[in-house]
């Protein structure tokens, strides 16, 4: 057992009350928040520190991370095009890489959390294991006409979660792609084999216009209608993207006790048109969090980045700068995703997963530096550069040296070479 004590710091307590303290941390756990000092195995001097719950990355493809620059400026149909094309050329080296990268920028940007969705989940999970975060990882399932990987992917989907189900930090998903790349089979299919196993259904849904009237056009009813006359949805489904909905969509969601992840960068950056009713979800009481999506179409995995981007969207596009409030949007991103997984996590208070990240009061974007407005800052104006230390379970994570280990790899490697025009590959 191995503890840790962060001294003399500032610390965002549940519910985000703003306390002046030490924290102990006792193997995996927050074990105590107390003026006294304690003895521990690691001491950190906490002036000017400021303690917070982890963030959570709620919706990533971090493989991609490998194709961070390549795809940038398409339109969306040649976006998706493009990709099946390079995940077609993808072989587990590149997966390894891919994931690698986009897991060390996450860590380095205090997430201790992350939802997946891509094939070859279980070279993700490797990667996640080596790195310690905690990784929610949803197999990706389409159609097996539509498929670049090997096998079919339900049966893939299936040995992935019955062989990490019970893995430490590894929390196995289905990711059921979209409706435009899964019949009504492969839908019921991947809700049997959720709730087979007691795990959760990750899927895009309602992403953009196209998606959703040419939806209505084939099966006559909204998406999110469609879901449920299926019995998909449910309080394990995390409906991702969720931007073209109407009112009763909403209200469905509501009832289905189904979760929402809003990922405003990627939804902007491909030019969706639109933004999804969070203030109206908000009312309801969904559960909603926040994803970067991949780092080839967002190019950044960093979630103080999204946080403030969520933030502002909404307060601009109603011309409301009351809405998201800074806590909000702060809960969305730490404690929210873990409630979705049934997880004691998510919040600094006593009992609760050791999943932290520490940031540096001293940077430029936290200062000046008040108890009144922290968490202002953390959600408008800090960047990954703010944070000195990322714990999950009780141990710092390290990644400078794991950065180090892949860069040359990355630039070596068959994916790269291709996409940066120095490798013509042949099919």
């Amino acid at each position: 057992m191995t503890s840790i004590l962060i001294k003399n710091s500032w610390i965002v307590s549940h519910p985000r009350k703003i306390l002046r303290g030490n924290l102990y941390i006792e193997d995996n756990l927050i074990s105590e928040i107390t003026p006294k000092n304690m003895e521990a195995d690691f001491v950190i001097e906490g002036r000017n520190l400021v303690v917070c719950p982890g963030f959570v990355n709620s919706h990533t493809h971090v493989a991609m991370s490998i194709m961070r620059g390549f795809l940038d400026d398409m339109e969306f149909t040649e976006f998706l095009r493009k990709t099946s094309e390079i995940d077609a050329r993808m072989e587990e080296r590149d997966i390894y890489l891919g994931a690698k990268l986009g897991i060390i920028e996450m860590i380095r940007s205090g997430t201790t959390l992350f939802f997946d969705m891509y094939y070859g989940e279980d070279i993700v999970a490797k990667v996640a294991k080596e790195l310690g975060i905690r990784a929610a990882l949803g197999w990706a399932v389409v159609d097996e006409d539509k498929t670049t990987q090997k096998g079919n992917p339900l049966k893939n989907a299936e040995r992935f979660i019955k062989e990490y189900r019970n893995e430490d930090k590894i929390y196995p998903m289905i990711a059921p792609h979209g409706v435009y790349s899964c019949s009504d089979e492969t839908l019921l299919k991947s809700k049997e084999i959720a709730d087979k196993y007691d795990v959760p259904v990750h899927m895009h849904t309602a992403e953009s216009r196209e998606e959703v009237y040419g939806h209505y056009k084939r099966k006559g009813n909204r998406i999110i209608e469609y879901l449920s006359d299926l019995g998909i949805l449910s309080p394990k489904f995390m409906a991702v993207h969720a931007v073209w909905l109407t009112m009763r969509e909403v209200k469905i969601l509501k009832e289905s006790g189904a979760a929402v992840v809003h990922c405003p960068t990627s939804n902007m950056k491909l030019g969706i048109g639109g933004y999804p009713p969070i203030p109206e979800m908000m009312e309801y009481g969904i559960n909603i969090t926040i994803g970067t999506d991949s780092a080839a179409t967002n190019n950044s995995l960093d979630i103080f980045r999204e946080m403030r981007m969520a933030a502002l969207i909404h307060k601009n596009s109603r011309w409301n700068p009351s809405l998201l409030k800074a806590e909000e949007v702060f809960k969305m991103a730490t404690e929210n995703p873990y409630t979705f997984l049934s997880l004691k996590g998510g919040r600094i208070e006593e009992g609760y997963l050791a999943d932290i990240c520490i940031i540096d009061g001293n940077d430029l974007s936290m200062q000046p530096l008040s108890k009144s407005n922290i968490i202002n800052d953390i959600v408008y104006s800090a960047t990954a550069q703010a944070v000195k230390y990322t714990i999950v379970g009780g141990k710092i994570l390290q990644w400078k040296k794991h950065l180090q280990e892949i860069l040359n790899d990355i630039n070596d490697s068959e994916v790269f070479l291709w996409l940066s025009g120095m490798k013509n590959l042949e099919n």
